[in-house]
């Protein structure tokens, strides 16, 4: 049977659903007609749909249409998930765009316009809820006419005008029409697939009105895609069903895909061989499960573990990137106690299915941070959470996410050449238009550099969000091209590419002048007349594009402004109108910040500081690798510059180079080539001989210390954290235990600090527990905050140790000596120590015992010394 993917979009409240279930129920998948105002739509299947009345999730249905199997997709209409429904585009043969008759063309309905002629899917259009006073059909297409494209024609009223008008969008056409007098429904379905004119319709859903004429359009002039013999495939959604397995939705676009066979893909440069191991056919929330699939149908799979939304398999591409993202971050907060690192993996569960997310932990700030759209989102996330993971979870404050591009050409040179490693990488770094995005490009010819280290290159720049210098802000609106780079036959391995090309990056933006982005709002705001002036006053000194028009005893604003200004704007319009106004905000894309020197000193980052993208290179001389700083790389990079740049600032030169930071080096070759093993030391025995006709003098004792990060260790160690699940206190006392009988063993001063970050109201307090320091620090106050205060203020004279699981603490106080225990090794010592101390109690037992007998032997002996000088006469009493 052919097949038709049909996908529904609309802005929020125009009868979307509505309109699906008029469609289901006159094509006879419905016997019965839902609402959702009676919460019995067939597609709100899920509890919180049904509740709020509103789409979330995008979902399918099935029906017969003349023949066709068509998979009907609702997806979200409220903007706070328009990028579910950006997701689904990818599955869609056409699509229908409702508009409410009522409300006409909103913002919303632009974006989603935007985004179907950006991914080239034919459109109809259904005008819904005209048996409701409002603008009447000729309005309504001059608007469709003016706002979205001279092709949309009015199908619903007189056809010969309707084939008339559109014989005049394609020359083709005309000539067909001016020769027969009318079109064939091929050359009207060819127009609408080549997105020339695009089908209008009216009706009432609710009332089933105009839907049969609606349903007969899209039987004539809804396309006939053709599709390829071999197997390819598009994900265009992730989900888990209610046991947790993994569902990879996906259109078929080419050949046949059955249940045990093997899908081969790669994500992020690895490979992945699995089998399917069933297919599911939704409608609505129940499903059947079939043994193939054939061209153009829709369906879940179940055992493909790392697909994500977008991607193709087989002969299909990769879909283009999303436009739609969220420009506000927020932070995740969970309930006192609960273990940040045990949360994650569950919550990345929820970004794999809504990729936009991006929940991640932020080591900087100590907080797990979550992108969003807006309230709507944040309510619904708490409660999926809640249902999910049975966590109670609170998001503070939203943090506005910033971009940066440069405002001229630049070239960044990376260098990494630490002993037996070897790599160099030059890029030229170049500004394009807002909204370009990141383009990679290359200009390296093969003979310079191996195609095979190029395509290495390549992937390194797109594996990972770069950051600017300005506020650490991913960086956007730049062409990154590859002009030159150098290996070492012998030395060079991918790993040593990768930190070539991050530092090139870095060094290239910090030679650069940075301009920071910030977010917009596309915003439609309706106010009385009277309020017309505070309106005009509050926007049109940071809006662009300000328009204002009047509609009756209302006056309309639309235009672009920046986030800051309309995030809580929304609650003043409703005070200073009292009710009465209207303000509807869409993503409007990014602009240059008017305040970018308060912004970066608000956010305070320092680049130089940030460990995790360094702008310094790594040269190697003596035997040793040192860093060269990033200004002065261009004095030692090994090939010649591609571009002439102004001259930077350079520091006076050292009379030796500098040494890497031995720490940073270790961490970077681990974490590319694994673990360092090296052959156990054993230290010379050597007898010191004091100085002829001198004295001998020794260094002065240093004291030890060692800090350890409380909660950390504490969930660390198994035995402790099945303890804290029962009871947290009794876990922070048994924990102190053991650390006041290390800390009296190894006669260390040893302080143990438990994190008040996120209790309300902590002021902090420090106490002597036995021969042990336990700090309980302040609200808003890290524990890695208070640590490293804690080494800058001793760690110069004395000798300290850290203990932590993680990378909370910052590689910058590892500089002076001050070393690094990890939880495993702190256990281990912990646990020697206690060996230790159990046999030297029973050594000391033991030799209790023989000085008890030995005591006991003697005052024998004594005795019957005694009794022996008595009984021989020797004694007298």
């Amino acid at each position: 049977m052919e097949k038709l993917t049909l996908g529904i979009l609309a802005h929020v409240d125009a009868g979307k659903t509505t309109l699906s279930e008029a469609m289901l129920y006159t094509t006879g998948r419905l016997k019965k007609l839902g609402r959702v105002d009676h919460q019995d739509a067939f597609l709100d299947t899920h509890s919180l749909e049904r509740e709020r009345g509103i789409t979330i999730f995008s979902k399918q249905a099935v029906m017969t249409l003349d023949g066709r199997e068509v998979t009907l997709l609702d997806t979200p209409g409220h903007v706070d998930f328009a990028a579910e429904t950006e997701r689904a585009l990818a599955a869609l043969d056409c699509a229908i765009l409702v508009i409410s008759g009522t409300d006409g063309i909103q913002a919303h309905t632009q974006t989603l316009w935007s985004l179907l002629r950006r991914c080239h899917v034919p459109t109809f259009i259904f005008v819904n809820k005209m048996d409701l006073p409002g603008k009447g059909q000729e309005t309504i297409m001059a608007s469709c006419g003016e706002t979205l494209s001279s092709g949309c024609i009015n199908f619903s009223g007189n056809a010969e005008e309707a084939m008339e008008s559109a014989a005049m969008c394609d020359e083709g056409a005309l000539e067909e029409y001016l020769s027969t007098g009318e079109l064939t429904g091929e050359r009207l379905r060819a127009l609408v697939a080549q997105e020339k004119i695009f089908p209008c319709f009216f009706g009432s859903a609710l009332r089933l009105e105009g839907v049969q004429e609606f349903l007969a359009g899209l039987r004539e002039l809804s396309p006939r895609p053709k599709w390829p013999e071999d197997f390819a495939a598009r994900v265009y959604k992730i989900a888990r069903d209610g046991q947790g397995n993994r569902l990879t939705y996906l259109k078929i676009t080419g050949g046949r895909l059955k249940v045990r066979s093997t899908v081969g893909y790669e994500v992020g440069g690895e490979e992945y061989l699995e089998k399917v191991k069933e297919i599911r056919l939704y409608s609505g929330a129940k499903y059947t499960q079939t043994e193939e699939l054939t061209t153009g149908a829709v369906a879940a799979v179940v055992g493909l573990s790392r697909t994500y939304p977008g991607q193709g398999l087989g002969r299909e591409e990769t879909a283009i990137a999303p436009i739609l993202e969220p420009v506000m971050t927020y932070a995740l907060e969970l309930p006192v106690g609960t273990d940040p690192m045990q949360v994650m993996p569950k919550l990345l569960e929820l970004s794999e299915e809504d990729p936009q997310l991006q929940i991640q932990w932020d080591a900087r700030l100590g907080q797990i941070q979550a992108r969003l759209m807006g309230q709507v989102q944040i309510e619904i996330l708490k409660r999926l959470i809640q249902e999910r993971f049975d966590l109670e979870v609170t998001f503070g404050a939203g943090r506005i996410l910033y971009k940066e591009t440069i405002a001229e050409p630049v070239e960044g040179v990376g260098h990494y050449e630490p002993l037996r490693h070897y790599a160099e990488v030059h890029l030229l770094l170049e500004p394009l238009p807002v909204g370009s995005g990141i383009v990679i490009a290359s200009d390296c010819s093969e003979d310079e550099l191996d195609r095979n280290w190029q395509r290495l290159i390549h992937c390194h720049l797109t594996e990972k969000t770069h950051l600017g210098v300005l506020t650490g802000s991913p960086i956007t609106d730049m062409r990154l091209t590859l002009t030159a780079g150098r290996a070492h036959l012998k030395h060079t391995e991918g790993g040593d590419f990768r930190q070539a090309t991050y530092r090139a990056v870095r060094q290239g933006l910090m030679m650069a002048k940075s301009i920071l982005l910030e977010p917009y709002y596309r915003y439609r705001l309706t106010v009385p007349q009277s309020n017309m002036g505070r309106a005009l006053m509050d926007l049109q000194a940071d809006a662009l594009d300000l328009e204002q028009s009047s509609a009756g005893a209302l006056a309309v604003l639309t235009g672009r402004a920046p986030v800051s200004l309309l995030r809580d704007y929304a609650a003043q319009v409703a005070a200073y109108t009292r009710g009465q106004g209207r303000l509807t905000l869409e993503p409007g894309g990014y602009a240059v910040c008017k305040s970018q020197s308060q912004v970066v000193e608000a956010m305070g980052y320092d680049p130089e500081a940030d460990l995790d993208n360094s702008p310094d290179s790594v040269f190697c001389a003596h035997g040793a690798g040192y860093t060269v700083k990033w200004n002065q790389v261009p004095e030692q990079m090994h090939l010649p510059a591609r571009l002439k740049q102004k001259p930077v600032y350079t520091a006076p030169a050292a009379t030796r180079p500098a040494p890497a930071d031995d720490r940073e080096l270790e961490r970077i070759m681990e974490r590319e080539f694994g673990p360092i093993r090296r052959p156990q030391y054993q230290p010379p025995r050597v007898t010191a001989k004091p100085l002829e006709g001198g004295t001998v003098t020794t260094a002065p004792n240093r004291k030890e210390y060692l800090f350890i990060d409380g909660y950390n260790i504490l969930f660390a160690w198994d035995e402790l954290k099945a303890l804290a699940r029962e009871d947290l206190e009794t876990a922070r006392e048994k924990l102190m235990d053991i650390l006041s009988n290390y800390a009296g063993y190894k006669n260390r001063d040893v302080v143990l600090v438990f994190d008040g970050y996120r209790v309300k109201g902590s002021r902090g307090s420090r106490a002597m527990r036995h021969n042990l320091l336990v700090v309980y620090t302040k609200e808003n106050e890290t524990c890695d905050m208070y640590i490293e205060a804690l080494i800058h203020a001793v760690g110069k004279h004395d000798r300290v140790w850290v203990a932590t699981s993680d990378s909370l603490i910052q590689l910058s106080v590892f500089r002076s000596g001050v070393l690094r225990l990890s939880a495993r090794e702190l256990k281990e010592e912990v646990t020697a120590v206690s060996r230790e101390m159990e046999q030297l109690m029973k050594k000391m037992d033991t030799d209790l015992r023989r000085r008890e007998r030995d005591d006991h032997k003697k005052r024998w002996e004594r005795l019957l010394s005694a009794l022996e000088r008595v009984e021989g006469g020797e004694d007298s009493p």
